[in-house]
């Protein structure tokens, strides 16, 4: 009885039920560990703040993904523009009335609550979603430059726009995905590499604007980052939680110093979100932290890809493809910061960093995900499945004429 409840339960890919259940279990560990400090000094002696804290949004995000996962994947095809407005709406308001952490204003606090919710992180999955449907809907006019400037660059433009000013690294990290997920879906490369050209230019020419009509404003700490990390010396303010993450992964080594026994997280500011990978390697070495996390991210890209690869329909594959380049891209993304091979940007790790708004988010693609693994499977093993969910009209996988 029990197992069936489960297997009623836990619908869709079992390898990415195991996945969740790999990335929570290290979330938990780490978040502890790396917060012990934080947590006594900044909430009255109380260790486990942000452990509980981590643990109720972690129960939270289960459930999100349970219910994501049971939710027809059409629904998105349909409110796919609606989630687009309304995620480019909060990025303004956040922008007009946002709150301003760490000298940069990317939180909108909901009215009533201490919670502060990251907007750009709602916009990315709004515009992955929207990418997916007009992918699926236009594959057959993919060629039309003036259409796929339209539907696709402009969405990609404002949506990164918004988010610029206060948050580079997540824009261009945004920009760099939505590329990704073009190219899979048919969209000629030249017009790719000419949007990525008016996309560099632009963001030049946004930096010397802001620099000329504002004394206040972050394109100083874009340049410095960049020129530190290029040069070869970097500056001990600006580049001092870089250089504490690369302690933290050279004391660790193979087999690290074990649970609970990190130094460096009294040092990092950051060391349960954007750091928390350097302290997973102090702590649990390359073969028991970072090997594994890494195999965990290529896997969930795999089985990304085979759940694709089922889709009888354009829609599901895209959606599916393009939230696990949004996961993986982003976790690769942290990975190389906390190493030291790429600037610092301020990516979370998905599903394991403390956070609240990216855990949500994340959960809401995974479960997304798994909806669509339950409907490919159901059909494999040719269940019953409820009516709106047998067909996509008008949808069918483009393949290329043979010549």
């Amino acid at each position: 009885m029990q197992k069936g409840w489960l297997t009623r339960t836990f619908r869709g890919d079992r390898a990415i039920w195991g996945l969740v259940v790999l990335f929570m279990i290290y979330s938990l560990l780490a978040v502890y560990s790396s917060s012990v400090g934080v947590a006594f000094r900044s909430h009255g002696g109380n260790t486990t703040y942000f452990l509980r804290s981590q643990f109720i949004m972690l129960l939270l995000s289960l459930g999100i993904i349970i219910i994501v996962s049971y939710l027809p994947y059409k629904i998105y095809f349909s409110l796919a523009g609606l989630f687009l407005i309304i995620s480019a709406g909060l990025l303004v308001l956040t922008l007009v009335f946002g709150a301003r952490v760490n000298e940069a204003t990317r939180w909108l606090v909901i009215p009533g609550t201490d919670f502060k919710l990251q907007t750009s992180d709602v916009a990315k999955v709004a515009l992955v979603i929207w990418l997916a449907r007009t992918l699926a809907k236009y594959q057959h006019e993919l060629r039309n430059f003036m259409l796929v400037t339209r539907l696709f660059m402009i969405p990609v433009a404002v949506i990164c726009a918004l988010i610029m000013p206060e948050n580079l690294s997540t824009a261009m990290m945004i920009f760099g995905m939505s590329m990704i997920i073009l190219f899979i879906g048919r969209v000629p490369l030249k017009y790719l590499l000419a949007y990525t050209g008016m996309a560099v230019v632009g963001v030049v020419l946004f930096a010397l604007v802001l620099t000329w009509v504002s004394d206040d404003n972050r394109v100083e700490v874009w340049k410095n980052r960049i020129e530190n990390y290029f040069s070869g010396n970097p500056d001990e303010d600006e580049d001092y939680q870089a250089n504490q993450a690369k302690i933290a992964i050279a004391t660790g080594g193979l087999f690290g110093k074990a649970p609970g026994r990190s130094t460096q997280r009294n040092m990092l500011p950051q060391s349960n979100s954007d750091f928390i990978f350097a302290i997973i390697i102090e702590e649990y070495g390359l073969f028991l932290g970072a090997i594994p996390l890494i195999l965990a991210y290529m896997i969930l890209l795999f089985r990304g890809v085979t759940i694709a690869k089922k889709c009888e329909t354009a829609f599901p594959a895209f959606l599916v493809l393009g939230l696990i380049i949004m996961i993986v891209v982003q976790a690769f993304l942290n990975m190389l910061v906390a190493v030291g091979l790429f600037p610092v940007t301020g990516q979370t790790l998905p599903m394991v960093s403390w956070g609240r708004t990216s855990v949500l988010m994340m959960s809401f693609s995974i479960g997304a995900i798994l909806s669509v693994s339950r409907v490919v499977n159901a059909k494999m093993r040719k269940e019953e499945l409820p009516e709106e969910e047998k067909t996509e009209e008008g949808e069918r996988i483009y393949e290329p004429a043979k010549a």
